[in-house]
């Protein structure tokens, strides 16, 4: 069962890794430039991300499902919680700057590029549903812990920087609605779900860019980013996936969030590092790297769960 589990999902991530050697070949050809690299990234940040979360959260309304709802926003608060204190915990530096991107690095995964494509293709709507979940979570963490801990000043905090984020507000919208049982007509639906399903194959060419761009040889040869990979690719999910099987969670949220905590380090850690002008180089360097090993753990620790919860 492993086996057929690690294939089906070494297939999907496959996928996304062909659409990534894409952006990579794209990057090299200069097809895709830092210029239109940005743009694309302002079309997934701005128009598809609150498409995405407004298309998962049209579904029917129950007591359940709105149960369900809060249930996971509690539960990716916690893991992002102890993601934050294992990377307190476990990773020291004399350098501000490094250590600062690294720790950052580690509690944030690119949980909306890389895995709300395959909790949609493995899970399906509801997979999509606790991904756009977890993504909200991730925006009011990064927004708040985030800016301040890559900033090192709590001041930089604002309310209405969070308040206006475009994942936070498509995540009200989609729950204003759903929660107001309010089903968009096909006319405006189905434009939200196509530009929705643009959130597959746009953030997989951007990182490819990013990957095209990136000196992996220097990335490979560093041993604090070795320690942040075991971190954010083998421990963080692990630890979550244990607790949330031990409390007997949701089998489909076990896996969405198994999902979202295995992904590799996020790509905002490189442009919060060079708003703040902190070690832009190894926050290129970690982003890069994990991607390229997660091709690897990611099949091996979300099949794994599966296979664990539905023994």
């Amino acid at each position: 069962m492993f086996l057929s589990n690690f294939l089906t999902i070494g297939q999907q991530v496959l996928v996304l890794f062909i659409l990534i050697a894409i952006g990579f070949i794209c990057g090299k050809k200069d097809v895709i430039t830092e210029h239109a690299s940005k743009k694309m990234t302002d079309i997934v940040l701005y128009i598809v991300t609150p498409c995405v979360m407004i298309s998962a959260f049209q579904r029917e309304f129950s007591f359940q499902t709105l149960e369900l709802l809060l249930v996971a926003v509690a539960t990716a608060s916690v893991i992002l919680a102890l993601s934050i204190l294992i990377a307190h915990l476990v990773l020291h530096d004399s350098d501000e700057s490094r250590r600062r991107v690294i720790r950052f690095a580690v509690v944030f995964s690119n949980c909306g590029f890389m895995s709300l494509p395959l909790q949609k293709e493995l899970l399906g709507d509801d997979g999509w549903f606790f991904g756009s979940i977890f993504v909200a979570v991730f925006n009011i963490f990064s927004w708040t812990y985030g800016l301040a801990e890559m900033s090192g000043d709590a001041k930089q905090l604002s309310f209405k920087r969070l308040l206006l984020n475009p994942g936070l507000l498509g995540v009200t919208a989609a729950v204003i609605l759903f929660v107001c049982r309010v089903t968009l007509p096909p006319v405006i639906l189905q434009p939200v779900t196509h530009l929705a399903n643009l959130n597959t194959p746009i953030p997989m060419l951007i990182i490819g860019f990013y990957l095209s761009q990136a000196k992996l040889r220097d990335a490979f040869t560093n041993g604090r980013i070795y320690l942040a990979m075991a971190l954010r690719l083998i421990l963080i999910p692990v630890l979550a996936a244990l607790g949330m099987s031990l409390l007997k969670l949701d089998r489909t949220m076990i896996i969405a969030f198994t999902i979202a905590c295995s992904a590799p380090c996020a790509a905002s850690t490189t442009m919060f590092a060079a708003k703040f002008n902190r070690d832009v180089s190894l926050s290129v360097s970690v982003t890069a790297a994990s991607t390229v090993i997660s091709i690897l753990t990611m099949p091996l620790i979300v099949s794994a769960v599966w296979t664990f919860i539905y023994a």
